[in-house]
């Protein structure tokens, strides 16, 4: 039975934990920010855990994950 491939968007937005679970990054910070609030620019820093529902999804799109 040959490899299945992993979606390659979904390899390079998503990360997996030891634990399991997904992190991904927070939307709307590659441009235009200029009309976001500092408040909003600052919350999205980083990255964040990815709902169950959400998590279920990227991780069928990275079967070796």
């Amino acid at each position: 039975m040959p490899k299945m491939k992993t979606k390659s968007g979904a390899k390079k937005r998503f990360k997996i934990t030891a634990t399991g679970k997904v992190r991904g990054a927070y939307a709307f910070k590659s441009h235009n920010l200029r009309k976001r609030s500092n408040k909003m620019k600052r919350q999205a820093r980083g990255s964040f855990v990815l709902s169950a529902a959400d998590a279920r999804m990227a991780k069928s799109m990275m079967p070796y994950a």
